[in-house]
């Protein structure tokens, strides 16, 4: 060996150790709750090299450190949701406007503007945790409230009504609708065999199959959805007498969606889409919020109607019952920890607090058992309520003891009736005390069958009903919908059973869809309702003002900045927001003035804004109609409907976007949401016709692009 390689391990020796001692005097100066520890608080001083026999020797199992850390981390994961697994959650408040203890007992609607804590759970349905948010599905809407007298959790869709009457056929619809089992595909997606089978078989899933192929399916954002209790719930009043309810939730900013190409590129552009949109709209203060209406029917016209209230198949048109507001809900604050919040949060139907109480709707009792027993499983035992996201604010008193995850040291008896304990916990008495939960008092009685209700019956009536008061365009849209999704199933029986189906809600709908399948129309069905009700189109409920709405601007070199200035502060102003986009980040040319660049056009797309406009300025434009990425921003943006100003020479990147010229330069272009601004048009008129159709959010009445 010679002198020089002699000498180099006690080089590398006092180099570990003048690390170590590096590394130790930062730990000593770090304070004692900063400093990492053991699960048992003790204080650790590596956490990057196992204990080991020599520098490559084994690793020794007396390193408890190491075995914990690892032993963790292999527990980490628990089962996701079986459906709901992609989800999204906040905090915030409801308050109600005023006293409804004319029908209800309910401590958190007894008084106007008593503020009761909530966490709220948006989630899609089929897919599971790693799937995108945009796919076509059901978005469930869960709130948990934290009232007074226990948590109460109305656990709903943003659809008004569900696939199936009976719980009982809950794990077939969810079989069905899944990944098919031979190969777990398409994740997210109901566009398969097994699912259309299953619907194509089962008419009573007709009239959510309207709802799941229109807009409703694929919705803009968490913020901008509908809410609804789904199931037919009863208010009970402290004397017992009882009402028929229906829950409504609805946005403040109006009910849009987005179109399905758009939905497909921003599953690839921004999977996370929905979720980030809620979280950001939080952290920047944006709260979202709703508006909780309820349809309320007297016990006496329970059958009244031309269907079951009990059939959780079918709405109340508003028509019939008005919704009445009675409250309100805001979302001001995000979790802390996704997993130990929005994961571990555990909603259950059967959640609820004296004066409100279940009917006989079928799938309702079925949820009643199933939420629970999904929770003992996903959560590891029946002490979930103890978690923080679950425990209520009301205290908690029983003799339930022991179990997984136990975190209360209870003292003292734990059986009842006792007198060692001073009988405590005591009932709190047959006969009275307000806020004691008491089951709705109702005469059943009959025999035991497997049979459902003749009432139950009628499966396309209210299917028609959806259809004949969409707008044109939304029919269009669920055309396209059936067509795209049959157009999957390989089994041409079910396609042809399907658009059969189809023809039972009406004949139009059949023959186009079987016209984009290649089958020949099915024969028309006599006496198909013709019914509308104007409540359930989205072109109804577009909200008013354009808050939260994202605007693109697109620059380059040579942009005319005090243009970008005078729109960004008119859209801004009603709470717009303006972001400028440009081929690069950093900031662009713009005369004698610099522009900062808010996003790069390579990390963005017209699918993650509302609407695009392109300021003047020759070299600007030059530059952004060679980028094939500013393009294809106008283009996309155009053929989904969404505003599209451009002004001077702004309009030369229409053009190449390949705008149709009477939509550019017609004098019609306003009615299709293009507006452009020359000499004889001021940057401010532009900018107050382009808010005004931002608040439009759409224009799905466009001429195609130029071939």
């Amino acid at each position: 060996m010679s002198a020089s390689s002699s000498h180099r391990p006690d080089r590398d020796a006092l180099a570990r150790e003048d690390a170590k001692d590096r590394q130790l005097a930062q730990f000593r100066a770090a304070p004692e709750h900063d400093a990492l520890t053991t699960d048992q608080g003790v204080r650790v001083d590596d956490t990057d090299n196992a204990l080991r026999a020599g520098e490559r020797g084994p690793t020794l199992l007396e390193d408890f450190h190491n075995r914990e850390k690892l032993t963790h981390f292999d527990h980490e994961r628990i089962p996701e949701r079986v459906v709901h697994a992609r989800g999204s959650g906040a905090y915030g408040y409801f308050e109600p406007y005023a006293s409804l203890a004319e029908y209800t007992c309910a401590d958190f609607l007894a008084e106007a503007g008593r503020r009761t804590p909530v966490f709220v759970r948006f989630s899609t349905v089929q897919g599971p945790r790693g799937s995108a948010d945009t796919v076509r599905d059901v978005r469930g809407f869960a709130t948990k409230f934290y009232t007074r007298q226990g948590n109460y959790d109305l656990v709903g869709n943003n659809m008004p009504v569900f696939f199936i009457q009976d719980a009982i056929k809950f794990p077939d619809f969810v079989h069905a609708v899944k990944m098919e089992p031979q190969h777990e595909m398409p994740t997210g997606a109901s566009a398969h065999d097994t699912f259309w089978d299953f619907c194509s078989l089962q008419p009573e899933t007709t009239h959510m199959l309207m709802w799941l192929m229109s807009d409703r399916a694929i919705p803009r954002s968490f913020r901008m959805m509908q809410g609804f209790g789904v199931h037919t719930f009863r208010f009970v009043t402290a004397d017992g007498r009882g009402t028929f309810v229906k829950f409504h939730w609805k946005p403040v900013l109006g009910v849009h969606s987005l179109v399905w190409d758009e939905a497909q590129i921003t599953a690839g552009r921004d999977p996370d889409f929905n979720r980030r949109d809620l979280w950001e709209s939080i952290e920047a203060g944006e709260y979202p919020e709703w508006e909780l209406g309820v349809q309320l029917v007297p016990e006496e016209d329970e059958f009244s109607f031309d269907f079951d209230l009990l059939d959780a198949t079918k709405i109340i048109p508003e028509e019939q019952v008005p919704v009445r507001p009675v409250g309100r809900m805001v979302l001001n604050r995000n979790p802390q920890n996704f997993f130990a919040e929005t994961e571990q949060v555990a909603f259950h139907t059967a959640n609820v607090v004296p004066g409100i109480d279940f009917t006989n709707d079928p799938l309702l009792q079925g949820r009643n058992f199933s939420y629970l027993d999904t929770q003992l499983i996903r959560l590891g035992g029946p002490n979930f309520s103890q978690l923080p996201v679950n425990r209520p604010v009301a205290d908690v008193h029983h003799n339930h003891r022991d179990g997984y995850g136990q975190q209360v040291i209870h003292p003292g008896t734990n059986y009842f009736p006792n007198s060692l304990g001073g009988g405590c916990p005591a009932h709190a008495g047959a006969g009275g005390g307000a806020g004691v939960f008491r089951h709705y008092a109702q005469r059943v009685e009959g025999e035991k069958i497997r049979v459902r209700s003749e009432s139950f019956q009628d499966h396309y009536s209210q299917a028609a009903l959806f259809w004949n008061s969409m707008a044109d365009w939304e029919r269009r849209h669920i055309v396209e919908a059936f067509r795209f999704e049959l157009g999957k199933v390989a089994s041409a029986a079910v396609r042809e059973r399907m658009t059969g189906n189809l023809a039972n809600v009406n004949a139009e709908l059949a023959a186009k869809v079987a016209e984009g399948l290649g089958l020949p129309a099915p024969g028309t069905v006599a006496d198909v309702p013709t019914a509308a009700s104007p409540a359930l189109s989205m072109e109804n409920l577009a909200g008013e003002g354009i808050r939260t709405r994202k605007v693109a601007v697109l620059a380059a070199d040579g942009t005319d900045a005090g243009q970008i200035g005078a729109v960004r502060g008119r859209l801004a102003a009603e709470g717009a927001i303006v972001e400028v986009l440009a081929a690069k980040e950093g900031t662009v040319a713009a005369g004698g003035d610099r522009v900062d660049v808010d996003r790069a056009l390579p990390t963005t797309a017209s699918v993650l804004h509302d609407a695009v406009l392109v300021p003047d300025g020759a070299e600007a434009v030059s530059v952004l109609a060679a980028d094939p990425a500013a393009v294809r921003f106008v283009e996309e943006a155009y053929r989904h409907g969404k505003p599209v100003a451009a002004l001077g020479e702004g309009t030369r990147l229409l053009t190449a976007a390949r705008l149709p010229e009477e939509v550019v330069f017609g004098s019609s272009a306003p009615d299709y949401g293009v507006f452009t601004a020359n000499g004889s048009t001021s940057v401010t008129d532009l900018a107050d016709a382009f808010a005004e159709a931002l608040a439009r959010h759409r224009f799905p009445h466009r001429p195609g692009l130029l071939t």
